[in-house]
C-alpha cells in the first residue's frame, strides 16, 4: 500500500512515492532537471503557465513509475505541496485564462496597501491577521482592474495546488481555509470568507471555490488522468497544503509551541500558536495551519529571514580560506569563543525584511578589533548572526503568546552546523530536533491522514527518521549576552 505526494514548486515538481506501513520512500523524482522558467514581462513580475506544473507533474510520475515499476498500481491516496499565495483563474471548463501570478511577483502591493487603508489597519489584522499585502486577493485586484474581460470569464480562482487537484478530479474545483487564508480571503473571528475583502475588491462570492476540509477525501482521480498516469481511478486526492504550512507537517509540527525551521539560501521560521491572535506591527505572516479548524486554533505564524544561507555562503567565497570545505569552516569558526569576543554581524544583505517592518538594514560589522578580529571570528559572528536573526523572530511569537519549547528542522543546510545549532538551542532555550524528510513525502503522509489510512499525525511520522537531538548548553549566558549586543546593535 502507497501514497503519492508531489510537491509543485517554483523550480520543479518533485513526487515521491512512500510505504504507508514502513514509512520508506519507494520512488522520488522531479521534473525538470534544471529550473523551470518564469516569465517577466515587466520589472517585479513573475508568472508561470499552470499547464506548465501539470505538464511537470506527468513527467515527474513517468519517473517514479520507471523506477518502482507497478508500484503506482498500488496507491491509496495522493496529497499535494504546493507554492504559496499564486492566483490561477480558470473559466467554467477548468482552462487557465492567464498566467499564473505566483509569489514572487509584486504588482499587487498597491492595491494590498489601498485595501489596508480603507478596510482599516486594526480590523484587518484583527480578522485576517495579515495586511492584505501583495497576496492572492490584492493579485485578483490587479486582474479585475487592468485585464476587465479577463476577470469577467472567471469561474473561480484558485491556488496552484487546487489546480493540481483539480485536474486530478478531471474538474472538481475545491479549495481549503488553510489555502483561502494565505490568500486573505478568510475572516478568523467571523470564521468564514472575508466579507470585508471581498466587497472592498468587488468579488462576486462564487468566484471562490468549494471549500473542503485539508485532511479529506477532497476529491478522487477520474478515469482518463488514472489511464495517463498509471494510478488507480477512485484514489483518493486526500490533503494538500502550501509548502510552508506542508514543510512543518513534514516535520510533524502540529502543536502549539512547535517551530519548523528551515536555513536554506533564506531561513524560514514556522511556528504554531494555538489562539487567535497578530502581530501589530505586522511583521510576521499569520496563516490557518493544516489542522486550523473551527473547534481547534491552530495558526501558521511565518517569518522569512533573507540572509542566512546566502551569507554564509559568501562567507566561504570571500572571507574562508580558499578551497575550505563548509565542514572545515565550521571548525574554524568554533576555534574563538561565544561571541566572537566581540563581534557582531547583522545578516540582513540580501533585501528588505517584514520582520524589520520591511526596512533594508543591509548586512554590517560591528565591533572589529585589528588587533585580535581574525577570519575565524568572522565566521564565527557570522553563523551567531543568522542565529540571533531567528531568534529575534521567535521573540515576537512569544510575544503573541506562543511558548516555544521545540525546534524541528531537517538535516541539512546550516542545520548541519553544530555550531548554528548550538547557539540557537542556547539563544533561544528550545531543544532541536533534526529529521530526514522533504516536502512530497510529507505531503504523502498527509494523504495517509486525509484518507483515514491514519489515525492522526503522530500515527502518520512514527517512522519518520530522526538524525539528531541538541539540547540548549547547560550555560547559555555567553550566548543570550552575545545577543542581547547584536540586539542593541541592530538598534531595534
Amino acid at each position: 500500500m502507497y501514497l503519492l505526494g508531489y510537491d509543485i514548486g517554483t523550480s520543479s515538481v518533485k513526487a515521491s512515492l512512500v510505504d504507508a506501513q514502513s514509512g520508506q520512500t519507494i520512488a522520488s523524482a522531479q521534473y525538470p532537471d534544471a529550473e523551470a522558467p518564469i516569465i517577466a514581462k515587466q520589472a517585479g513580475w513573475a508568472e508561470q503557465e499552470p499547464e506548465m506544473w501539470w505538464d511537470e507533474l506527468k513527467q515527474a510520475t513517468a519517473r517514479v513509475a520507471a523506477q518502482a515499476e507497478g508500484a503506482l498500481a498500488k496507491v491509496k491516496a495522493i496529497g499535494i505541496s504546493y507554492q504559496m499565495h499564486g492566483l490561477v483563474c480558470v473559466d467554467k471548463e477548468g482552462k487557465p485564462l492567464r498566467p499564473s501570478i505566483i509569489w514572487c511577483d509584486g504588482r499587487a502591493v498597491p492595491y494590498g496597501n489601498k485595501a489596508f487603508e480603507a478596510i482599516g489597519g486594526e480590523k484587518c489584522l484583527q480578522h485576517l491577521l495579515n495586511s492584505p499585502g501583495n497576496f492572492t486577493a490584492a493579485k485578483l485586484a490587479w486582474v479585475k482592474e487592468n485585464e476587465p474581460e479577463t476577470f469577467a470569464k472567471i469561474d473561480k480562482i484558485m491556488l496552484p495546488g487546487d489546480y493540481i487537484a483539480m485536474k486530478l478530479s478531471g474538474g472538481d474545483k475545491k479549495t481549503t481555509i488553510s489555502g483561502l487564508s494565505e490568500g486573505m480571503f478568510w475572516d478568523f473571528q467571523n470564521n468564514e470568507v472575508s466579507k470585508d475583502v471581498m466587497n472592498h475588491f468587488g468579488f462576486p462570492e462564487d468566484i471562490i471555490a468549494e471549500i473542503v476540509p485539508t485532511f479529506s477525501i477532497q476529491s478522487t482521480v477520474c478515469q482518463a488522468i488514472a489511464d495517463e498516469l498509471g494510478i488507480p481511478a477512485g484514489t483518493p486526492i486526500s490533503y494538500r497544503g502550501g509548502d510552508q504550512p506542508n514543510n512543518a507537517l513534514s516535520l510533524n509540527v502540529m502543536k502549539p509551541g512547535e517551530i519548523a525551521a528551515t536555513g536554506g539560501t533564506s531561513g524560514v521560521v514556522y511556528g504554531v500558536l494555538g489562539e487567535v491572535n497578530y502581530d501589530k506591527l505586522s511583521r510576521v505572516n499569520t496563516f490557518a495551519h493544516v489542522n486550523h479548524a473551527a473547534d481547534q486554533t491552530r495558526l501558521g505564524v511565518l517569518l522569512c529571514i533573507n540572509g542566512t544561507g546566502i551569507l554564509n555562503a559568501w562567507m566561504k567565497r570571500t572571507v574562508a580560506p580558499e578551497g575550505i570545505s563548509y565542514g572545515e569552516m565550521n571548525d574554524l569558526a568554533e576555534s574563538v569563543p561565544v561571541g566572537a569576543e566581540g563581534l557582531s554581524i547583522i545578516p540582513f544583505g540580501n533585501g528588505a525584511e517584514r520582520v524589520l517592518q520591511n526596512e533594508n538594514p543591509g548586512a554590517s560589522v560591528h565591533g572589529i578589533n585589528f588587533n585580535i578580529h581574525k577570519k575565524a571570528h568572522m565566521l564565527r559572528a557570522a553563523q551567531e548572526g543568522i542565529a540571533f536573526s531567528f531568534a529575534y523572530g521567535m521573540d515576537i511569537m512569544a510575544k503573541m503568546g506562543m511558548e516555544i519549547k521545540t525546534i524541528k528542522a531537517g538535516h541539512a543546510n546550516l542545520f548541519l552546523s553544530p555550531l548554528f545549532r548550538r547557539t540557537l538551542a542556547s539563544v533561544t532555550g528550545a531543544t532541536i530536533e533534526l529529521y530526514e524528510t522533504d516536502g512530497s513525502v510529507g505531503a504523502a503522509y498527509g494523504a495517509g491522514i486525509g484518507a483515514g489510512i491514519y489515525k492522526d499525525s503522530d500515527d502518520a511520522f512514527k517512522t519518520l527518521k530522526h538524525m539528531a537531538t541538541i539540547q540548549p548548553e547547560a550555560d547559555c549566558e555567553p550566548y543570550k549576552a552575545a545577543y542581547k549586543l547584536w540586539v542593541e546593535r541592530l538598534g531595534k
